[in-house]
């Protein structure tokens, strides 16, 4: 591992991984780096990371294919014609972890020669190549719970119990990564808030983070603007930051150590009074 993949899995203290989404149609800030090109613009893309940096990010997570609910999946080359230019830029500029949210082999290889630090895959590395690729990285990997794909996940998802279901589909991955060559040492673990789960589904598994951060690996909620606060707040996307930061709160307080956020700033405050209060 580099020396930013191993200062990646530092978690004395928890983490904040500042969302980076270089699509046209994720679900909160789709099409934010776009100005009438086809591909994003780097320097609206290098004043964002100057930004969340400055305002406490420990990790930038880039992704080039949205997984919000109905989202349709692009091509491997758009997707890497997307991400590889901002993973270059990013590490050439900036001394942090770069993250990639992809499940596509040839994206998590190019990205991971560019200098990335880490993978965050969605499908816990199931499409064909990706377990291959990400053992060829040499790179901490984010094993993500989803039920099904975007197209279709929150159409009536089911779950016998939720936690237990989540649980072991997790420890599975981990054992095919293990069987790769991905040792558990480089292996995070994500129970999915929000891909394939109801709102009950959600709290349900919130409730149970204590289990999921006992399973001995670092755990990483995505919980950020999602439906689940919005129904809860009845808010939409723009309106959610306080609920997103009171699920982080609480989340960090039931072992989770990294927090993958829109709103850095905030969770960053809440995060420093946290400390101040437990000492």
């Amino acid at each position: 591992m580099t020396d930013l993949a191993h200062s990646l899995m530092d978690f004395s203290l928890p983490k904040i991984m500042a969302v980076l989404n270089v699509t046209p149609d994720s679900f909160s800030d789709g099409g934010r780096f776009y100005t009438g090109n086809l591909q994003p613009d780097l320097s609206l893309v290098l004043s964002r990371v100057e930004g969340m940096l400055s305002e406490g990010a420990h990790l930038i997570d880039i992704g080039g294919e949205s997984t919000r609910p109905g989202a349709e999946p692009v091509s491997p080359e758009e997707e890497l014609s997307r991400v590889l230019p901002v993973v270059e830029a990013i590490v050439s500029r900036f001394d942090v972890p770069v993250s990639v949210d992809t499940s596509t082999p040839v994206v998590i290889s190019e990205s991971a020669r560019a200098g990335a630090a880490m993978i965050n895959d969605v499908r816990a590395l199931r499409r064909p190549g990706a377990l291959g690729a990400a053992a060829a990285s040499g790179l901490p990997v984010c094993l993500m719970h989803m039920l099904g794909e975007p197209q279709q996940m929150q159409r009536n998802p089911e779950y016998g119990d939720i936690t237990t279901e989540i649980k072991a589909f997790l420890l599975e991955r981990v054992a095919a990564c293990e069987v790769a060559g991905i040792p558990r040492s480089r292996v995070i673990l994500d129970p999915g808030f929000g891909f394939g789960k109801t709102l009950q589904h959600n709290l349900s598994l919130f409730r149970s983070l204590p289990e999921l951060v006992g399973l001995g690996f670092p755990v990483l909620a995505g919980l950020s603007r999602k439906s689940l606060v919005g129904t809860i707040l009845d808010k939409p996307v723009e309106d959610r930051m306080v609920g997103s930061v009171a699920f982080g709160l609480l989340a960090v307080q039931r072992g989770v150590k990294i927090l993958r956020v829109h709103d850095v700033s905030a969770t960053a405050d809440a995060l420093k009074i946290l400390r101040a209060v437990e000492g």
